[in-house]
């Protein structure tokens, strides 16, 4: 089995049944709430990007030579956007100057070329263009990457093509480019729809217009359609939220994100032009997801992990029931059997035992290429111990429980023994009732899952170490 994969931590039908403890989010008192939206990482990755050092070597090629994984994910980072949206906190670069992308494509190649290595004699089986906003590529540029892409890797026939879009820069002869290229699958920003919290956040944009889009786009054969939505924005409350859920449930895409929006105006300067009192607290973002995860429910969504939702008969969700659901630095995925290789200003790589991430800076990017360099400057190989609680942590992440004999058999050790520290500091959390830690492993109740983040941190070695743990967003 690859290093990276954690399917057979714990299988939902085998271990302990996240079903013997149920209810809403909503039963979960404001006083628990308050006391556990805490900073903690998202988890997209044991250990965090944060807990990344500088690296000498090309650690990724190191890593290759002993890696198990026999396909290959693609990550390409566009960091531009016309426009800024305050709450976002991505690596990105505001400009209308189109002519950029065509220099970053460039370098795109030469990174390309220098990891050859580790795209020779593998296939890709998934392709995600993410941001900044890849809708700021124009159609000639799209078809310039896509064949750069297919010139220097191998795509699976079957391969998933994702691209996160922007709908404010995009119409239908755009999508219908897109389709033609081979991309089979779309999310779309829709975030909210109410017109005060657009503009405050600076995304002023038609609902209809993204309906359209998306009632086009399965004209146009997209296999499968996903709406990011925000919750915790400023001016958002309940009966405007309500609004934003029946725009989506009209949709009625085949996945929904619903992400928790992180506050980190030191981090971010844009988000400084609101002010906090603007913003829901822990309580009030609480009751958001919860609307959320009531009103998704009932008209037949799974829920996914934290933050996702998948119609019954979608990838995801069969993933999710089958006790093979994975997390990587694109959220939840069916992929988790991949290494990941990703390119572009910012991208974070995953081969083997080993995470790698390229320059934050767009010259500093270039100045390493330029120079013949590996274009990673920051990464981690994982020790034994990341590795276990990799595992764990991506199972409770994925399954919300564990089985702890998984664990133990793949490691080699006494799962109570290993972990004395961790489930005493559970206690806590096992008589707030967000918790049930049994003989066969650990479970997280449904009016629990919210805390998810907070209950994972438990397990996280490098929490303790990390001096400021502002750096991470709360976990509601």
């Amino acid at each position: 089995m690859a290093a990276n994969d954690v399917s057979q931590a714990v299988s939902p039908s085998a271990g302990p049944n996240v079903n013997q403890i149920t209810g809403p989010a909503s039963e979960v008192d404001l006083t628990t709430i308050a006391k556990y939206a805490k900073h903690a990482p998202r988890y997209t990755s044991y250990p965090t990007a944060l807990n990344f050092a500088a690296v000498n070597n090309d650690i990724l090629r190191i890593a290759n030579k002993n890696t198990q994984a026999e396909a290959l994910s693609i990550y390409v980072h566009i960091p531009f956007c016309q426009t800024l949206c305050y709450y976002c906190g991505c690596n990105k670069i505001v400009t209308r100057h189109n002519s950029k992308a065509d220099e970053y494509l460039d370098y795109i190649e030469k990174e390309l070329l220098s990891k050859s290595h580790l795209l020779a004699e593998r296939q890709a089986v998934s392709l995600h263009l993410g941001g900044g906003s890849p809708s700021f590529l124009s159609e000639q540029q799209q078809a310039t990457l896509i064949t750069m892409l297919r010139k220097y890797i191998s795509f699976d026939a079957q391969a998933e093509m994702a691209i996160e879009l922007d709908p404010r820069n995009v119409d239908v002869p755009y999508l219908k480019n897109l389709r033609e290229l081979g991309y089979n699958r779309l999310s779309f920003g829709l975030q909210d729809t109410d017109y005060q919290v657009q503009q405050t956040i600076n995304r002023v944009q038609s609902t209809l217009h993204i309906a359209d889009l998306v009632f086009e786009a399965r004209n146009l054969g997209f296999s499968s359609i996903n709406l990011d939505l925000i919750y915790g924005l400023p001016h958002q409350d309940e009966d405007t939220f309500r609004t934003t859920i029946a725009a989506t449930k009209a949709m009625s895409p085949d996945r929904i994100s619903l992400f928790s929006y992180a506050h980190l105006p030191e981090r971010f300067a844009a988000q400084r032009k609101f002010g906090e009192n603007s913003l829901p607290n822990a309580e009030q973002k609480a009751a958001l997801y919860n609307i959320a995860v009531t009103e998704f429910k009932k008209v037949g969504y799974d829920m996914i992990g934290l933050d996702h939702f998948a119609k019954k008969t979608d990838p995801l969700a069969r993933a999710k029931n089958a006790g093979q659901l994975h997390r990587n630095f694109q959220g939840y995925t069916t992929k988790g059997d991949t290494d990941l290789v990703g390119f572009g200003v910012s991208a974070i790589s995953t081969v083997g035992n080993a995470f790698a991430q390229n320059p934050k800076q767009l010259q500093d990017y270039y100045e390493q290429l330029n120079n013949y360099r590996p274009a990673a400057v920051i990464g981690l190989s994982l020790s034994n111990d990341d590795l276990i609680r990799r595992d764990v942590i991506s199972s409770l992440m994925c399954n919300l429980s564990l089985k702890k004999d998984a664990i133990e058999g793949k490691y080699g050790i006494a799962f109570d023994d290993y972990f004395t520290i961790e489930l005493d500091a559970l206690r806590p959390l096992q008589k707030d009732g967000l918790v049930l830690h049994m003989n066969e492993g650990i479970v997280v109740p449904e009016s629990a899952r919210i805390f998810i983040r907070a209950i994972c941190a438990t397990f996280d070695a490098y929490v303790d170490s990390t001096k400021n743990m502002t750096r991470f967003s709360k976990a509601i």
